[in-house]
């Protein structure tokens, strides 16, 4: 593995993509720092460390946001309205006639799409920016009674100032995802996400040595037993989540043969795989940015804290809403990048045939069949792990700081990123007659 990650050196264009993609996310860290003006940083992380992190909604966007919320700074949305703005295009276009019309136009369709979802993304931008600057001039209704004032010069100027920076600080970080995935190497989105979830590992890492003390029993607050416990837990974790993204049916295709002239085309057996993770980690991120909007709102607004109350993660009805969520975006997700009609076009087109199936549209409904019946276990298996933080947190008494790399949303989009990017990688390596990252085959899952 470490000769291979020498090679990938040694390929022009795949390291100028490797050092463009480190370098924006480099940028992105560094704006991650700079602070908005007319708050009071030190206030602001104090009533911050007072809250329990993740278990409310401020606490979940700073999860998404690499703590950027807590130090309230440009980048403090992240790149949750660019998300948001993507779940309501995407649901526009299955319902409205002229979107839907777009997405079968090609390209030049794709591009208007993508340009309503900016257009969206400013919007939801400016609406968060300019509610959270609110909320902040009123923190005891965010942090509780106690909170010293946060705002330094609040009222109107300071509002329409937050909203502006930190529309801009969205509008900037979806410019630096689409460049990485245009210029770089990977998802750029994803890789935003995973950067700002990994950034708080270290606070985790020395939260963890605090309660468990190796070298200090008399400060030590949990036993070693139960670090071993959680150990166990995380390693099989981590192999569940690669089993299941990397899992796939194989569907058997057979072409037949055909004979141009002296050539002889086709006449050979392989396969489809379909695979039961087809989404990814999309569907959690889509389930929590939806789940962040209403909650965000019923914040601020008076009629609707009842609403907002219980929407905040761990209570009952967030991790229904978000089970229902997950496994909904699931299978949204996956008819949005599965077409089986086109596919199994293609495949007459080229004289292929499932084996005991008619071509054409018998073989689409096959297709749709069989993916229908193997994404809803990866569905559940994915609601599974998004709420398996909650229940450490709560039956073990374990900071949510830490239990959150413990499974969840953290976990799935950290795995889920950093193999899908080594698939990438790994793709340019083959196709210069370099040796993959495994000795023995390769990355399977999306080839």
């Amino acid at each position: 593995m470490l000769e291979a990650f020498v090679n990938t050196f040694k390929i022009p264009e795949l390291r100028k993509r490797i050092l463009f993609t480190l370098g924006l996310l480099v940028v992105y860290r560094v704006g991650s720092f700079i602070p908005t003006p007319g708050i009071d940083a030190a206030a602001l992380s104090e009533a911050f460390r007072r809250l329990v992190e993740g278990r409310t909604i401020f606490g979940l966007m700073d999860i998404f946001s690499g703590g950027a919320m807590s130090r309230f700074t440009i980048f403090a949305l992240g790149i949750m309205p660019y998300i948001s703005a993507s779940i309501i295009m995407q649901l526009l276009t299955a319902v409205v006639p002229y979107l839907e019309k777009l997405s079968k136009e090609g390209d030049v369709g794709r591009k208007k799409i993508n340009q309503y979802t900016r257009y969206g993304t400013l919007v939801l931008a400016l609406f968060q920016g300019y509610m959270i600057s609110l909320g902040l001039e009123h923190p005891e209704q965010l942090f509780g009674a106690g909170t010293p004032q946060l705002v330094l010069f609040p009222g109107i100027t300071f509002r329409l100032l937050s909203a502006i920076t930190l529309a801009t600080g969205a509008i900037f970080i979806m410019w630096l995802g689409e460049h990485i995935t245009e210029r770089g190497i990977g998802n750029g989105i994803s890789l935003i996400i995973t950067i700002s979830i990994i950034s708080r590992a270290p606070t985790a890492a020395n939260l963890a040595w605090r309660l468990f003390s190796p070298l200090d029993p008399v400060a030590r607050t949990h036993s070693p037993a139960l670090l071993l416990v959680m150990v166990t837990i995380l390693v099989l974790v981590i192999a569940a989540i690669i089993m299941v993204t990397m899992g796939q049916r194989r569907i058997p295709v057979q072409y037949a043969r055909r004979v141009v002239g002296r050539r002889v085309y086709g006449g050979q057996s392989t396969y489809i795989p379909l695979l039961v993770n087809q989404a990814g980690v999309m569907p959690i991120i889509f389930a929590s940015a939806l789940l962040m909007f209403p909650a965000t709102i019923g914040q601020f607004v008076p009629r609707l804290e009842a609403l907002a109350l219980h929407l905040m993660p761990g209570r009952f009805l967030y991790t229904f809403l978000y089970v229902i969520c997950i496994i909904f975006f699931a299978y949204f997700y996956t008819a949005i990048t599965f077409n089986p009609v086109d596919m199994a076009d293609n495949m007459r087109k080229y004289g292929g045939f499932v084996p005991g199936i008619r071509p054409g549209r018998n073989t689409a409904q096959y297709f749709e069949r069989i993916m229908t019946r193997i994404t809803l276990p990866g569905a559940i298996f994915l609601a599974m792990i998004a709420i398996l933080p909650t229940l450490i947190h709560r039956y073990m008494d374990i900071d949510f700081t830490i239990s959150e790399f413990f499974g969840g949303t953290s976990l799935l989009i950290m795995v889920g990123v950093m193999l899908e990017t080594m698939r990438q990688v790994e793709s340019h390596l083959l196709m210069r007659h370099y040796d993959g990252f495994m000795k023995k085959g390769k990355l399977r899952g999306r080839f």
